[in-house]
């Protein structure tokens, strides 16, 4: 038996960093939002007892680094199964990107298993598992559109933003999370107002969430990366009327109302970035 879950992308409208926790790791508060970018997981049941991956990206790793395989092994040890599973990873969102891909990929597994393994978990309990694995990895569970704060665990549930179009622009270059959360100055960053954010999104007000978009993290991955500047300049000067960098970069994404510009930025981008796309927000979370 093989089971097929979407496992979509997601965008930060904000990203703040308040402090550093003892943990080592950062007290964050992001609103995220899922868009119509998904990689396509299969999930088949073995005998053998073993987790593997299968993918065609070479740059998607096929063992316990990858986010996937360790939600997989988490499960398995949790609940005592025998039974082993292939997971195929169909990779549409672009890797090391600032998307959520892995961490998507991982929720997707996890809710993917509980109906194959007929665990019997809620989304609540799926969630909480999700957030031993990685970050996004509770919210990408619920999917929608929610407020993250914490390491980005604790998932209060929003409205779905104002429809739009969102266009994704992805340089040829990789980013490490740490490096940039290495370099960050907690005393000299731009601190989005995440409040003003989520008042924007209840009222489904798009100017305003156009004004209220802002990522902490920005600045570090611009001064570490021109290449990203040069887009969210490039994305401004085709007509998007908002651009910003998701997560740790390097993706910038840029909101459109109108589909008569889409097409102006869409291919403009194209003529100096390999990785566009143009798409939807999906804004209503999974109920299962």
């Amino acid at each position: 038996m093989t089971i097929f879950i979407k496992a979509p992308a997601k965008i930060n409208l904000t990203l703040d960093v308040l402090n550093k926790r003892s943990d080592g790791y950062h007290e964050v508060e992001m609103i995220m939002t899922t868009i119509d970018l998904s990689d396509r997981i299969g999930l088949s049941e073995t005998t053998d007892g073993e987790i593997r991956i299968i993918s065609q990206n070479r740059f998607v790793p096929d063992d316990q680094r990858n986010l996937a395989f360790q939600a997989a092994k988490v499960l398995k040890e949790k609940f005592h199964i025998n039974q082993g599973v292939s997971i195929t990873i169909d990779k549409m969102i672009p890797v090391a990107a600032g998307l959520a891909g892995g961490s998507s990929d991982a929720a997707a597994t996890l809710r993917g298993l509980n109906k194959l393994w007929n665990l019997g978990l809620t989304l609540d309990e799926i969630a909480e598992i999700g957030s031993e694995i990685g970050s996004d990895v509770s919210f990408c569970v619920y999917g929608g559109t929610a407020l993250a704060k914490g390491r980005g665990e604790k998932i209060t549930h929003l409205p779905a933003p104002p429809n739009c179009w969102v266009i994704l622009a992805k340089p040829s270059i990789g980013v490490s999370t740490a490096d940039v959360y290495r370099n960050l100055n907690l005393e000299s960053i731009q601190h989005p107002n995440s409040q003003a954010m989520i008042q924007a999104i209840q009222q489904g007000n798009y100017q305003s969430v156009c004004k209220e978009i802002g990522n902490a993290l920005e600045s570090v991955t611009l001064k570490m990366h021109p290449e990203v500047q040069h887009i969210k300049e490039q994305m401004f000067r085709f007509g998007a009327d908002a651009v910003l960098m998701s997560g740790s970069g390097p993706t910038v994404f840029g909101l459109v109302q109108y589909d008569s510009r889409l097409q102006r930025i869409y291919n403009g981008l194209r003529g100096f970035c390999d990785q566009v796309f143009a798409v939807r927000m999906l804004g209503d979370r999974f109920t299962k």
